[in-house]
């Protein structure tokens, strides 16, 4: 997801994490059997019942994982499959149980066949394709995976809606992709791998970051009884990166005038260059799934519809990049209809897509470096500021040294795995509210 660091691009850019789709057509692309029998499969049951599983083999040390479908639901409150890997010590849990940690993933596409959970040897330390030393033609892993069995964790990564369980994906949708992750906190309890545990830690990166952030302010959502898995208690939120629409945005009442100029500036920051197009055009494609009085055909030419329609169904962001270059090359703006239509509802789905304006559930910390120009270290900071006002408690640390976009996950390491250990076992946290925001780390 790209987005850009000056205050008055960050708006669009997190809005170019964010938009567009129209009715789902038929699967377009080729998923694992698994997949395509959890997608036929009726979308019923408690929220976090597990209505699939299968063994998947990992190198993890005294590890033993699945994969799962799993019943979550949407921003609209419909219910949705989800699909997703579990991963546990092997023998059942002590008397007291064990503590959840939930992994949420970032960009891969809005594609089927996009999910983390379907590569070959998925259960592994994140692996990601941007890096020297990458596998693979995407980003798949759980970052710390190792450790946290190693120290008695259960962990579960989502893959979200929409990424190999049937449906539209309903990228960057905060509020959809954060009870994606709360659920997967229930399925890997409503297999009894956590036995009497109910404490719980969610973790993300990128889009995955605010999907942390928005499972934070869903404090309904969490304690809500009648689920698979019951009496849930998250204790803490690590944000790796995070982006945070909605706090970006103009304060007071956005009127028709001031919707329009937005969607005029996300189109305008997000096609100045082929790549950043491919990204805002995901976007694009995606919010009409969470609600659907948007038309693709509102952002969009009906040929740039069509198109960008096929390509989004069909292919992971990076091939889809690809697409855009090779077909269009520096043509790509005429797909955009100039102006967008019905700018006022577009832009109200963007923020009730996003992160609510509700205090934390539990202590939230954000990690972020200096040279990150995909997510502004900004977004960070206003989330921060808001919900400090709120009475929260944020911490935001700045990674030592020159740390990008992807160097987060790895840089970061060292310092949430302590920090969620300690969070299982009930330790103080300083205020992180105390003070300006944490300077480089030693």
């Amino acid at each position: 997801m790209k987005i850009r660091s000056a205050i008055s691009l960050v708006l669009g850019s997190a809005a170019g994490a964010l938009v567009l789709a129209g009715p789902a057509p038929a699967a377009e692309v080729d998923v694992p059997p698994f997949y395509v029998a959890a997608a036929k499969l009726p979308k019923a049951g408690k929220l976090g019942q597990v209505i699939a599983k299968e063994a998947v083999a990992t190198s993890i040390p005294n590890a033993t994982a699945w994969r799962i479908a799993y019943v979550s639901s949407d921003v609209r409150e419909q219910p949705t499959i989800a699909t997703g890997l579990v991963v546990a010590p092997k023998g059942p849990p002590p008397k007291a149980g064990r503590p959840i940690v939930a992994w949420a993933h970032g960009t891969t596409g809005t594609a089927q066949n996009c999910g983390p959970s379907q590569l070959l040897n998925p259960v592994q330390e994140l692996n990601e394709y941007f890096l020297v030393g990458g596998t693979s033609w995407t980003d798949f892993g759980i970052p710390a995976v190792g450790d946290f069995i190693q120290d008695g964790y259960v962990v579960v990564a989502t893959d979200y809606q929409g990424l190999g369980g049937g449906g539209r994906h309903q990228y960057a949708v905060a509020a959809t992709q954060a009870r994606d992750v709360i659920d997967s906190i229930r399925a890997a309890g409503n297999l009894g791998l956590a036995g009497a545990g109910r404490k719980a830690v969610i973790y993300g990166w990128s889009v995955g970051g605010g999907a942390t952030l928005g499972a934070a302010s869903m404090p309904d959502y969490v304690t809500r009884n009648g689920t698979a898995f019951d009496g849930i208690e998250v204790v803490g939120l690590a944000a790796l990166a995070p982006y945070d629409v909605a706090v970006t945005a103009p304060k007071g009442a956005l009127d028709d005038a001031a919707a329009a100029k937005m969607m005029e500036g996300l189109s305008q920051s997000f096609s100045d260059n082929p790549m950043d197009f491919a990204h805002f055009a995901m976007t694009l494609w995606a919010l009409p799934a969470a609600f659907p009085e948007l038309k693709l055909t509102d952002v969009f030419t009906d040929d740039g519809a069509k198109a960008i329609d096929a390509i989004m169904t069909r292919k992971c962001i990076h091939a889809g990049a690809d697409t855009i270059v090779y077909t269009y090359g520096a043509t790509y703006k005429q797909l955009l209809r100039d102006p967008p239509a019905n700018a006022g509802a577009w832009t109200r789905a963007l923020l009730k897509g996003s992160v609510a304006p509700v205090r934390p559930v539990a202590p939230v910390i954000i990690y972020w470096g200096t040279k990150d120009v995909v997510v502004p270290p900004v977004m960070g900071q206003l989330y921060r500021d808001q919900m400090c006002g709120l009475g929260a408690n944020v911490t935001r640390v700045q990674l030592a040294g020159e740390q990008t976009h992807f160097t987060t996950p790895t840089a970061a390491k060292p310092l949430y795995v302590p920090w969620i250990k300690d969070r299982f076992a009930g330790k103080p946290l300083a205020d992180g509210c105390a003070g300006g925001s944490s300077g480089p780390t030693p």
